[in-house]
């Protein structure tokens, strides 16, 4: 009779938590909404390697069209762990090395003028040590290149390749084209076959062949007029670039480095891939290894993996891994444990700008939120 009793309180409990916790998440996440402008927010929750809770609140175009959780995001600097799960895929076939030089891949001097005989690699790329800098911009591979841009020197740090971290777009531009140039096929079409599709995920980086009816509107808040502004430009249309596309050099107009349009709920079951290290379902997509050199800082000095990293900040105390990003007026997270097989999505098309501990207030404070109600244990 007690074991029937025990299994009934467990079938209870199995039923109530989920359902508390859903009612609590959207309280909470309307009372963060209430205290700080927010145009939408897209959340998604993992627990257990499962996907178990995704919504979506706020508005998809101000006052008009309400968000959905199907609604697609241009969720910029996550961008750029797709990039290296790319290129580790190339390393697997051994058609590239993470120690190759990339002047040699990229078909063009990528060398530091104080340090000329110090080779800068493909890891340095991923792992924001190659000592260049975003000063001269980083939307074409113009500004590094000798013969067309008299200040090329400039995109260059005073310490040696290797010897220094700076967080660097062009990094990951430069190394989207050596994706495209020695996978044989355009950028954005080998993330499509050899990532999304696999995961069975909708996105991509080409605006022109999704959906633009799902796209979410991107707002800029503006705290001296507490207002938002619309930034259309995030979804700007590329087919005049591709009339004279070079590959393996026109690559930054995909945006390797920020330019991925996913929904939350989809972008969560590639966090499901990377926390299972590379795997999720029957579908593999990079080794065991290569997920775990993502994961893994490049020194103990430092916390930055291949396009992902560790903090501890974001929850407390607590270890994550994932990636951030901000562009246009948007802000958005993607963080998880690989041991304990949690983590979060949380995206918003527009917030409050202010930033605490590193982090964009709003996107900390809701992934504080999601981890109380789904990970800590509930108070009932």
């Amino acid at each position: 009779m007690k074991t029937i009793q025990i299994l009934l309180f467990g079938c209870v409990l199995f039923f109530v938590l989920p359902l508390h916790a859903q009612e609590s998440t959207t309280q909470r996440l309307s009372q963060l909404m209430q205290e700080h402008p927010v145009m939408g927010l897209s959340i998604a929750v993992v627990k257990e390697g499962k996907l178990v809770h995704t919504q979506a609140l706020g508005w998809k175009e101000e006052g008009k069209v309400p968000l959905q959780t199907s609604d697609l995001f241009r969720i910029a600097s996550i961008s750029k762990s797709f990039t290296a799960t790319g290129l580790l895929q190339l390393v697997e076939k051994k058609i590239l090395s993470l120690d190759d030089d990339v002047s040699e891949l990229i078909g063009f001097p990528i060398r530091n003028p104080k340090f000329p005989d110090t080779v800068i690699t493909l890891r340095m790329l991923l792992s924001h040590t190659s000592s260049l800098n975003d000063s001269q911009g980083y939307f074409t591979l113009d500004v590094a290149h000798p013969d067309k841009n008299a200040r090329w020197q400039e995109v260059y740090n005073a310490y040696a390749p290797g010897a220094g971290y700076q967080y660097c777009n062009l990094n990951f531009n430069l190394a989207g084209a050596i994706l495209e140039k020695y996978a044989g096929q355009r950028f954005d079409l080998y993330i499509q076959e050899n990532i999304l599709r696999p995961l069975g995920v909708y996105g991509g980086y080409d605006v022109d062949v999704l959906d633009s009816s799902r796209f979410a509107k991107i707002y800029r808040y503006l705290p001296d007029s507490s207002s938002f502004l619309l930034t259309p430009e995030a979804y700007s249309s590329k087919s005049e670039e591709l009339k004279s596309y070079i590959s393996g050099y026109s690559t930054p107009i995909f945006s390797p480095t920020g330019g991925m349009k996913i929904s939350a709920p989809d972008l969560a079951k590639y966090l499901i891939m990377h926390m299972n290290y590379g795997k999720i379902g029957t579908s593999r997509i990079i080794s065991t290894e290569s997920s775990t050199l993502m994961q893994t800082p490049f020194s103990e000095d430092e916390y930055y993996g291949l396009a992902l990293w560790h903090t501890e900040k974001l929850i407390p105390g607590v270890d994550l891994v994932g990636h951030t990003g901000s562009a246009y007026g948007l802000y958005s997270a993607l963080f998880f444990n690989p041991n304990e097989k949690y983590g979060f999505v949380v995206i918003s098309n527009g917030c409050d700008p202010s930033y605490e501990e590193g982090f964009n207030i709003v996107i900390r404070k809701a992934f504080q939120i999601l981890y109380d109600e789904w990970i800590e244990i509930p108070k009932l």
